[in-house]
């Protein structure tokens, strides 16, 4: 059995980096935790929540996918290669790995995303199974576990009341994270401690039914009128995909570039025209809701929405997308 010694996390990060790496780990950073790219001497923060996902690394925020020069009087094409550096994800929450399974579907749908597959090939993805859950947690209402692997290349079990981690290497790609961590593992046994399961909030199925007959209810105002549209939601979830293409350029080059957007922005269904089919903001909370839990099941077969919590944590006006669920399908026995 492999084992981590907690207080030699920053070990494994570094003999990562030393291995040819790019580290991605949840940081401390002025008091927050965020998943960022881990450097000499910054402290990690395994079991905390952090408040991005590791989509960061996968979807950058902005990407250049396209470039053009002024040759003459015309523009040439320039050759746009993906930034995918190889990448170790360490100490990733169960709910964020189990996003990938939505971002896989989206970017390899109708075409075959080539920035997208570069990162993701390029990534390995260490889990650390989640003992911490928070009343925003509610992965098991979706599917999901604290204590689950779905997407995961390594699994760390929290053991010995926390003071180790036992290492499980799922893929080739995890199997070659623990060989490059060298002597920051150890050999030995330890007994795995028990993972508390967040208790269910809602059923999927019944929510998605709802959906499916109440589009012109008139709950949505209801439920939707303290969103204020800044897509904070949006841009923490491990999940959402939306995106934008602007093109910006000068006298001698242009480039294209993809963007992060959100449903819950004003001018994201403005047409060029004036009109705007989700004219007021119950109209885009709702648009949120269907594509997580009845669009995006119907066309790629599971939610759009892995319970990490992070849309409530952040939302300032104190939106909770599992509490509008349990409002729409209320459990039998609550």
């Amino acid at each position: 059995m492999k084992l981590l010694d907690r207080s030699k996390s920053t070990d494994f990060a570094a003999a990562l980096a030393a291995a040819g790496y790019r580290v991605a780990a949840p940081v401390s950073d002025g008091g927050l935790v965020r998943i960022k790219e881990w450097a000499p001497g910054a402290e990690i923060a395994a079991s905390e929540m952090p408040l991005n996902s590791m989509k960061d690394f996968l979807f950058p925020r902005t990407e250049v996918i396209g470039r053009w020069t002024l040759e003459g009087d015309g523009f040439a094409s320039q050759d746009v290669r993906p930034d995918a550096p190889k990448t170790a994800v360490l100490f990733a929450k169960p709910c964020d790995a189990a996003a990938l399974a939505v971002l896989d579907a989206v970017f390899n749908w109708d075409c075959k995303d080539c920035f997208y597959n570069a990162k993701r090939d390029a990534a390995a993805v260490a889990v650390l199974a989640c003992g911490s859950a928070d009343e925003h947690c509610f992965c098991t209402s979706v599917g999901g576990s604290p204590g689950e692997a779905h997407g995961a290349d390594l699994l760390f079990r929290p053991a010995d009341g926390g003071l180790r981690m036992i290492v499980e290497p799922l893929t080739a790609k995890g199997k070659a994270l623990a060989d490059a961590a060298g002597s920051a593992l150890s050999e030995g046994q330890a007994q795995a401690d028990p993972i508390a399961r967040p208790a269910e909030r809602f059923d999927p199925g019944k929510a998605s039914a709802w959906l499916a007959s109440n589009f012109e209810s008139p709950l949505w105002k209801e439920l939707s009128l303290p969103c204020l549209g800044c897509g904070a939601c949006a841009y923490a979830c491990p999940a959402c995909h939306c995106f934008d293409i602007q093109d910006e350029g000068s006298r001698s080059e242009s480039v294209r570039c993809r963007n992060w957007d959100s449903c819950g922005f004003g001018l994201f269904t403005l047409h060029a025209g004036g009109h705007n089919p989700r004219a007021d903001q119950s109209a885009r909370w709702r648009q949120r809701m269907m594509h997580k839990f009845s669009y995006f099941p119907q066309r790629f077969g599971r939610l759009a929405c892995t319970g990490c919590g992070r849309c409530a944590r952040l939302c300032q006006a104190g939106m909770d997308i599992a509490r509008a669920c349990a409002r729409i399908s209320p459990r039998e026995n609550a």
